[in-house]
């Protein structure tokens, strides 16, 4: 049976949605992985073009409750945000519970150019700690 992986924010907008793709991309069908958010607000345009700019195609990616995950089992559960690590329900499944705090993209106030370097600079983040979680997994040696 193949790892789930549940990827939990505030809004399911940027940071989890990104972290879900990255994941995918870097994981392949090695795994299952999925995201949410605590009060979803709807999938933010600059994520989808930082994310196709590194040729990951997050466009048909939706906003989901956490609330429909409730119940599920997950091998690793990881929250990208410190709101979410603090209110995120309980998942009695869940065997890792991992907390990758990265700044919010959504809330930073610029110019388009300086919004998105910013996205950039967070998905950035989020794929280099995504490579170098992955590696150290059995699943995820070469």
């Amino acid at each position: 049976m193949k790892p789930r992986v549940l990827i939990l924010c505030t809004g399911n907008s940027a940071r989890s949605q990104m972290a879900e793709g990255i994941v995918r991309a870097v994981a392949g069908d090695a795994v299952e992985v999925m995201s949410a958010g605590l009060e979803p607000k709807g999938l933010n345009p600059y994520a989808v073009r930082v994310m196709r700019e590194i040729g990951i195609d997050i466009a048909h990616h939706a906003s989901k409750d956490v609330r429909e995950f409730l119940g599920q089992s997950f091998t690793y559960l990881i929250t990208v945000c410190d709101d979410a690590k603090e209110r995120c329900p309980i998942f009695p499944g869940v065997i890792y519970r991992l907390h990758w705090p990265f700044e919010d993209p959504a809330a930073f106030e610029g110019s388009e150019a300086e919004t998105l370097a910013k996205f950039r600079e967070v998905r950035d983040q989020i794929r280099e700690k995504v490579e170098g979680w992955w590696a150290t997994l059995p699943t995820g040696r070469s």
